[in-house]
């Protein structure tokens, strides 16, 4: 017998989250049916056809401290997808045409990083002492008051505006994808402590080399019943199970759900969520991210990827020779500029950094917005965890809590834990 209340299981949601949840729920040996509103799987991490050419909805990355994606490409079959960095290798450029590296060496983490960082061209020796002390105050101080935010934590540990745009703007922004004075110290310095400090090899990138919906599509395979451009439109709990409310006047009986949509989607399902010991969904504010993806005729950049400092860019990747994605997170100034200007920047700022691209020609451009790409509470506010009061519902999505930032990593754990809760409530 399966433990737990359930023995036929909804999963609300086909992102990574609620894929997560329902491979980990069939293993367990429950019956699992998949809805997602899209035709589109993998959520904010999916892939979709432009101009003939399929796209990711934006250039995701993940770090080899993120075990648990990694584990769950590898259980679903895709693990040759993934192309992980040796080690940790960051090139760095400025528009005088000055580049530097951060690169570990073969030492033990924190000091994996020194010999690089002595050397790095974008800040002066006062400078990398600056940022030096303020790791060296994130590896052995006390942990941050909840209340306080990075921005007002990076002013109290002697950040000023050269250490800010040199160092932790090209990194930090992306990795939390939200200003400063709105991401909580203690969610800025989980990423610096796992990343940089713990493990030499934690901070080493890697990508997918191919679009992510192939990734999402043989999680699904692997399911059984996924049923796509299928809206859940409202829950009903019960002592004897849940009830879906699906289009067409249809409804749909299990012995529970994982909700594995946006804090807003979750709130309207759940319809009361304080009856469900669930508070606080509307202190989660939405961040985007933007991408613009540039084919052109002049071969290979000579990297894989880049940070640019001082431009509404701030990373550059190559996809493959003559295309490539150039990426801007806490995006909301840029939101909304029109296409073919986002188009025209794109190229500019490629060939300020890139010289080897000046002179060419772009042969085919497409931007990809994703108005929310991550999810973050205001600073002091708890994230909502994945049990409920009810063993019939729970929660997934890369904004819960999971003790990680809103990655794609958190989503992979969320699903996880929902599934625990279903099965031993």
């Amino acid at each position: 017998m399966v433990r737990g209340v359930a023995g036929r299981v909804a999963v609300v949601g086909a992102g990574l989250a609620g894929l997560s949840a329902a491979l980990e729920l069939h293993d367990r040996g429950y019956e699992v049916e998949v809805f997602e509103r899209s035709r589109l799987l993998g959520g904010r991490a999916t892939s979709f056809e432009v101009g003939g050419r399929e796209i990711d909805n934006g250039q995701h990355v993940f770090l080899h401290c993120c075990d648990r994606f990694i584990g769950f490409v590898e259980r679903v079959g895709m693990g040759h997808a993934l192309h992980e960095q040796a080690r940790f290798d960051a090139l760095v450029l400025a528009r005088d045409g000055t580049s530097s590296r951060l690169r570990a060496a073969s030492l033990p983490a924190p000091f994996h990083l020194l010999a690089s960082f002595a050397g790095y061209a974008h800040l002066d020796v006062g400078g990398r002492l600056r940022v030096a002390r303020a790791l060296a105050s994130a590896a052995l101080g006390p942990g941050p008051d909840p209340q306080l935010t990075f921005d007002q934590w990076l002013e109290r540990n002697g950040q000023n505006a050269a250490t800010r745009r040199a160092f932790w703007d090209p990194f930090f922004i992306p990795a939390l994808n939200a200003p400063f004075d709105r991401v909580s110290a203690a969610d800025a310095l989980f990423v610096i402590s796992t990343a940089f400090l713990r493990d030499a090899s934690a901070a080493r990138f890697g990508f997918s080399t191919v679009p992510l919906a192939h990734v999402a599509a043989a999680a699904a395979q692997q399911i059984g019943d996924v049923h796509r451009s299928t809206a859940v439109l409202a829950i009903d709990v019960d002592d004897r199970g849940v009830e879906l409310r699906l289009p067409d006047e249809r409804r749909a009986r299990f012995d529970a759900v994982v909700l594995a949509v946006s804090p807003r989607g979750t709130a309207k399902l759940l319809g009361r969520p304080e009856r469900f010991d669930v508070r606080a969904l509307e202190t989660y504010d939405p961040y985007p991210i933007v991408d613009v993806h540039v084919w052109h005729d002049r071969g290979a950049l000579g990297f894989d990827f880049a940070a640019v400092l001082d431009s509404p860019l701030q990373w550059i990747f190559e996809k493959s020779e003559g295309y490539v994605c150039c990426s801007i997170s806490a995006a909301g100034e840029v939101l909304t500029v029109p296409t073919a200007a986002l188009e025209q920047l794109a190229w500019q700022e490629l060939c300020a950094f890139v010289p080897g691209l000046r002179g060419g020609r772009v042969v085919h451009a497409a931007a990809t917005r994703n108005p929310e790409a991550t999810y973050l509470p205001r600073p002091g506010a708890q994230r909502t965890l994945q049990r409920t009061s009810s063993p019939r519902v729970a929660i997934a999505g890369s904004w819960t809590q999971t003790g990680w930032p809103d990655t794609m990593e958190a989503a992979v754990r969320s699903g996880a834990a929902a599934a625990e809760w279903v099965a031993h409530g």
